[in-house]
């Protein structure tokens, strides 16, 4: 009996539809389908061929032993991996030597930093062997960016993040253009070469290219904590000939970026340090704001915290005048589509180039609504916007703010009022400010016996804020004290619950909640309705 064919399968990056007519053709024909995963057993090559498969088919599973994480190997991390590929190799060989075609699938392409190579190395000496090449992910990072990688005689360098910061900075020194992989914990390091090689403000993060959860930022505004392994900077040869738009998974429509949702993200060639993290703006304004016949501006306003209810008259009429919307991707999409309105929705982390895009934009005569939740002026787009217009390039640009409902306010009311006498209101990130800062004022607020309205609690990356601000409390406030609990408060999945400080589980607070936390006068009760809380506006002598 003949043995049978192995075929290395190059999937492409990401996108069911980038995988080549052959591609298809092979892996619904094959007798075996072998694919990797970690340990958590979610195959991306599997996911991305799975349009492909038949039923019938044997699948091989080949899951590492080992990923990032420490293993008591006798022979160490190599030691594990070099085991788990000769035993791969060997269950490879098992159907091949029993005559079955064998599709070995593999991310991008099958010789480019992909696994595939391993079991090439070990079975293509005795079983015949074939390669069929896929689209790269440095191809769809580059094709996300929309602009040319190289061009003429220019120079592309592949480099691995992996590399020591000395030898990625001398490498990207000396290079025309270059794709970075194997980001994920090497981030931090990677954007220190592109910053020690002059390279930053012309490189790109590219996340996830033509998946359905893409993501395209500037280098410099990526949040190292949030970087996965499938991510790939790249620097560009030539100048882009039109800037180069920020967009997220959010924006996507059927796998595309939506252009009416994207935003405008791009550095400005030759530009000072300010300016080189702000994004320029590749739309014509002034062309819409001329068919209303009024002058640009820019109105920061406030949606409420999610109840189209909660919306103001006042907000909805600016809104409806707006030539152009900016604001975080959640936060646009709660306003409805306008047509010839255009909406520049960005990630949340970006609230100075936002700004800088919003007055950009109100500088060539659009009208424009810089979208918040809640106020815009706590925590919001408000102070962000006014400490951005107050540099001379736009001094001439008019900005007004319209209130909006706060979260705090909302979720006092589910519940009573426990705002009922003096508060604050106290941020639990520590992104824009030292945790010592965040400390000081809880510890402060706590003292003078203030009700204190929480926000920004907790995120994915940031979890033990909540237990800290919980013992800082206790230090000054009894277990008994109540807490409310409000989670995403006039939307879909509303909901609330007092509970004690004592009782606070950091676990059961996420970033769409916040806290009320009572004061000595702060009382809660039952109700036939439920538990209701307030705080006293007399101290017993008092008014």
């Amino acid at each position: 009996m003949s043995t049978g064919k192995l075929w290395g399968i190059g999937l492409g990056p990401g996108d069911p539809e980038l995988v080549t007519v052959k591609a298809a053709r092979l892996i619904a024909e094959a007798d075996v389908v072998a694919f990797h995963s970690a340990r958590h057993g979610r195959s991306i090559s599997r996911g991305i061929a799975a349009p492909y498969l038949r039923e019938g088919q044997i699948e091989e599973h080949l899951v590492y032993p080992v990923t990032t994480e420490t293993t008591d190997h006798p022979g160490g991390y190599q030691g594990a991996i070099d085991e788990f590929y000769e035993q791969a190799a060997a269950r490879l060989a098992t159907h091949l030597a029993a005559g079955r075609t064998v599709a070995l699938l593999a991310a991008g392409d099958p010789l480019f930093y992909s696994s595939y190579m391993h079991m090439h190395r070990r079975l293509a000496d005795r079983f015949e062997a074939e390669i069929v090449p896929g689209i790269t992910s440095v191809s769809a990072a580059s094709a996300a960016l929309g602009t040319p990688l190289v061009e003429g005689e220019q120079v592309l360098t592949v480099l691995p993040g992996t590399m020591p910061v000395d030898q990625l900075t001398e490498r990207l020194r000396n290079t025309d253009a270059a794709a970075i992989m194997k980001l994920g914990r090497t981030y931090p390091g990677v954007r220190q070469a592109l910053s020690d090689s002059g390279r930053l403000a012309d490189a790109y993060y590219v996340e996830r290219a033509s998946s359905t959860r893409e993501r395209v930022l500037a280098a410099a505004d990526v949040d190292d904590a949030d970087v996965p392994y499938f991510a790939i900077t790249l620097v560009p040869g030539p100048k882009p000939t039109t800037p180069i738009r920020a967009h997220s998974a959010a924006e996507r429509v059927d796998g595309h970026v939506s252009a009416g949702e994207s935003g405008r993200a791009a550095h400005t060639a030759g530009a000072g340090a300010a300016e080189a993290s702000r994004p320029t703006i590749d739309a014509e304004p002034h062309e819409a704001a001329e068919s209303t016949g009024l002058p640009g501006e820019v109105v920061v306003v406030g949606l409420g915290p999610g109840d189209t209810a909660w919306t103001t008259p006042q907000v909805t009429a600016a809104l409806a005048e707006a030539t152009d919307l900016v604001g975080y991707t959640t936060y646009i999409n709660r306003v409805p589509e306008q047509p010839g309105q255009r909406r520049h929705a960005s990630d949340n982390k970006v609230e100075s180039e936002r700004a800088a895009m919003a007055l950009d934009l109100a500088k060539r005569g659009a009208r424009v609504a810089v979208v918040s939740s809640g106020d815009p002026g706590v925590f919001a787009m408000a102070a962000a916007v006014l400490e951005v217009s107050a540099e001379p390039q736009f001094k001439d640009v008019p900005v007004r703010v319209l209130p909006g409902l706060t979260a705090a306010n909302a979720v006092a009311s589910r519940v009573g009022a426990p705002l009922g006498h003096d508060y604050a209101m106290i941020s639990l990130s520590d992104r824009l400010k030292p945790w010592d800062v965040v400390v000081q004022r809880l510890s402060a607020v706590a003292a003078a016996d203030m009700a204190i309205a929480i926000y920004n609690p907790a995120s994915s990356q940031r979890r033990w804020q909540v237990g800290a601000m919980r013992d800082v409390l206790l230090a000054h406030r009894p277990p008994e004290t109540p807490v409310v609990l409000g989670r995403d408060v006039g939307g879909p999945t509303e909901s609330v619950r007092v509970i004690t400080l004592g009782a606070l589980d950091p676990d059961e607070v996420d970033m769409r909640t916040l806290l009320i936390i009572g004061a000595s006068t702060t009382t809660a009760f039952d109700t036939a309705e439920g538990t209701r809380v307030f705080t006293a506006r007399r101290y017993g002598t008092g008014e």
